[in-house]
């Protein structure tokens, strides 16, 4: 490890490579998600399956957890090399899949094989920052972790959102192989020299099981959540959450449920605003196209200024990370926070109005973008900080899961709003309303966990 002092960068020639490996598989996997933010509406739609439209997130979410867990706990034992190229052949299975779906249960079959690859190669990634870069650095490499969404961000949605008006959203499947074969091309031999010779090896606890029982009792959750004014339904919920106890005490850092200072409370305000996040990304383009009645390209291109501006703060994040040595980490995490709380409200505010609204929903995506922008480089820096030798993977697996669970949990909540006012003879507006307000209830939360971070050495 390298002084914090030390004038190296990611990009010197010891890092270069593998600097260049990270941002191009973030960018595939990243693409692939913001066109698809885009193009749910019209996929709901031509598969008759509105009510499911959570599920087409969910789905991927959910499935991420079991891609954390199974390649967190065998990194360390078939290594880097190993553990991305089966992640990459599972994403592509899951591409496949989707492109070809019929219905809507094909298609979300599809997205979950997506996110089990999805979260399998980033935990890859997070596991070589660790190993390869030192915590001077660390902030750094997550910033061009993040602006590895800046080419998805520009072209992405707006791409997306033109093909499914006038070709077909099977293509925006389609259009990732190419970029998954030159991601593969250029790091696969970087990988390689990462793979995990005499490193010390944790016992895995069986969490790989207790992923899978969290999956499957967030499933039954969500789905009693989306008819709970049968009584079937609210026996599946009582039922989904009775399941979710146990493996969320085994998967989470012990005192995450306490905001236990330190680690625990970084996690569980990450998970938070991350749900936040994403889930309200769903509920604008779905509000735009269904409710303002805007084109798929340009709910698209509203999307992209929240990903732009993500991408902004965090560059400017490390700038000021590299100028302050890592002081300000926690007050850069609560500020970018408090920025969200401000978008969710003029999102909140742009649907509740009659007409218009477009101009609340941009500054909303940029508030919300430049928020988590801040935020999200900053946590995982804090987090990685706290793994000791031979906790690498497990720290690493720490994040993709909150990354994975919140959110698929959030956006499933935020479905079965939408599905139970469909279900009443409500409007759509409606559902979409109630989900924002939840966000907004998790994005608060967040605020108020993350005054109890902590570096490792505080």
């Amino acid at each position: 490890m390298e002084k914090s002092g030390s004038k190296t960068g990611i990009w010197d020639a010891r890092y270069r490579a593998l600097t260049i490996g990270i941002i191009l598989a973030v960018t595939t996997v990243a693409f692939e998600g913001l066109a698809i933010t885009t193009i749910a509406p019209e996929l709901a739609r031509q598969l008759n399956g509105i009510h499911l439209y959570g599920w087409i997130f969910s789905a991927f979410l959910l499935s991420q957890i079991l891609g954390t867990m199974v390649i967190g706990q065998q990194i360390g034992k078939i290594g880097v090399f190993r553990s991305f190229a089966l992640s990459i052949a599972i994403f592509v299975t899951g591409i496949l899949i989707a492109a070809a779906s019929s219905n809507m249960p094909m298609l979300i079959g599809g997205r979950a094989f997506q996110g089990f690859g999805s979260g399998a190669v980033v935990t890859c990634v997070y596991y070589s920052i660790t190993l390869s870069y030192p915590d001077a650095l660390r902030t750094k490499i997550l910033a061009a972790f993040s602006s590895a969404y800046i080419l998805p961000a520009l072209i992405g949605p707006y791409f997306a959102g033109l093909l499914a008006e006038y070709v077909s959203w099977r293509f925006v499947f389609w259009l990732v192989l190419p970029l998954i074969a030159l991601a593969l091309l250029l790091t696969l031999p970087s990988f390689r020299k990462l793979q995990a010779g005499n490193l010390p090896i944790k016992k895995g606890g069986g969490k790989e099981g207790y992923a899978l029982l969290l999956t499957i009792g967030t499933g039954l959750l969500l789905t009693g959540l989306s008819f709970v004014s049968d009584w079937k339904g609210i026996a599946l919920s009582i039922l989904g959450l009775t399941v979710m106890i146990r493996p969320l005490h085994r998967l989470l850092p012990e005192g995450t449920f306490t905001v236990r200072k330190g680690l625990p409370a970084t996690i569980i305000s990450r998970g938070l605003y991350i749900a936040c996040y994403i889930a309200t990304e769903s509920c604008v383009v779905l509000a735009l196209t269904e409710v303002k009645g805007l084109s798929s390209e340009l709910a698209g291109l509203i999307v992209a200024a929240g990903a732009l501006s993500w991408s902004f703060a965090a560059w400017l994040q490390s700038k000021l990370d590299e100028k302050d040595g890592g002081h300000g980490r926690k007050k850069r995490v609560t500020g970018g926070i408090g920025l969200m709380i401000v978008g969710v409200s003029l999102v909140i505010a742009a649907v509740g109005l009659e007409s218009g609204g477009i101009v609340f929903a941009m500054i909303s995506q940029i508030f919300t973008g430049f928020g988590i922008g801040l935020a999200n480089p900053t946590t995982g820096a804090i987090a990685l900080q706290h793994a000791r030798p031979g906790e690498e993977g497990e720290v690493s697996a720490y994040l993709q899961f909150v990354d994975a669970f919140c959110p698929g949990l959030s956006i499933g909540i935020g479905g079965a709003f939408i599905a139970v006012s469909e279900y009443v003879n409500q409007s759509i507006s409606t559902g979409i309303m109630l989900a924002l307000f939840a966000q907004l209830f998790f994005v608060i939360l967040s605020f108020v966990a993350s005054f109890r971070i902590a570096r490792r050495h505080d």
